[in-house]
């Protein structure tokens, strides 16, 4: 697979640095929405099943994330997050125009997506959701509440049963090692709220990818998120044994075929 060329867009808060992996002749445009703390850096294997199976990826890091600009971390409203997500998606049917658009998110990046379909999803032929963070999510209360937020950065662990992966993250100087930020977990909050309250997304076609071992976004409490956003209509896929990061857990090869199998049944694609 070819290296991701990056491009440079304007953003709600500041520039937004983009990872493109072309297709020559792609059929379909997946759009790949990291999770916190982290940038797109990281689905660099996902892109290649994807780009694989016929698809241009686009891959933005988000505001505060990545080598886009913002302070580390921080987000005071995920709805600018969207609408820079829209931007990348812009740019995508600019160069692919008529190609169907699959948004898949990750952890914080489910959140994103999940409320990217919602305000955008007649410009989408499917959503794909990875442990996502949607339904009852108690951490950021419980850190809210504290008078200082606690510096427990995310343990590598927690990701995936590979020890690579971990060992990966940990070494990254893109990720974020630090404490969780005031602001972005009042925005968590705030966009859990409004996912949950804005209805579901009709007929969109909706998969969902969990761990039953993730400790960072239990499944019980996405389960009831996903229910809400797809009215229980969403195609699930829960791995046993698996973390919090199924694309990089050691039954990835499976979980990239689920996807694939799933897009191969839309009749968009």
């Amino acid at each position: 697979m070819a290296d991701a060329r990056e491009h440079v867009l304007t953003g709600t808060r500041g520039t937004i640095t983009a990872r493109v992996w072309q297709h020559p002749e792609p059929r379909y445009v997946a759009l790949v929405v990291h999770g916190y703390g982290e940038h797109s850096g990281r689905y660099a294997e996902l892109a290649a099943v994807l780009t694989g199976h016929g698809a241009a990826v686009y891959a933005p890091d988000h505001m505060g994330h990545g080598r886009s600009a913002g302070d580390r971390v921080v987000i005071e409203d995920f709805e600018d997050v969207v609408t820079d997500v829209h931007g990348v998606a812009a740019l995508a049917r600019t160069a692919h125009p008529g190609l169907p658009l699959v948004l898949v998110g990750h952890s914080m990046g489910g959140l994103i997506a999940a409320r990217h379909a919602q305000r955008y999803g007649d410009e989408l032929a499917a959503l794909v959701l990875s442990g996502p963070v949607i339904g009852a999510w108690e951490l950021p209360g419980r850190l809210l509440a504290l008078p200082e937020v606690p510096d427990r950065p995310i343990s590598p662990a927690a990701l995936s049963r590979d020890p690579a992966v971990g060992a990966a993250y940990a070494a990254d100087p893109l990720v974020w090692h630090g404490p969780m930020k005031r602001p972005t977990l009042q925005a968590f909050v705030t966009t859990l709220e409004a996912v949950d309250g804005s209805g579901d997304v009709g007929p969109l076609p909706v998969l969902w990818l969990h761990g039953d071992d993730d400790r960072l976004v239990p499944l019980s409490g996405s389960r009831t998120g996903v229910e809400r956003l797809t009215g229980g209509r969403a195609a699930e896929r829960i791995y046993a044994g698996a973390r919090h990061e199924v694309f990089h857990e050691t039954n990835r090869t499976e979980v990239f075929a689920d996807v694939t199998g799933f897009l191969d049944g839309l009749p968009a694609l």
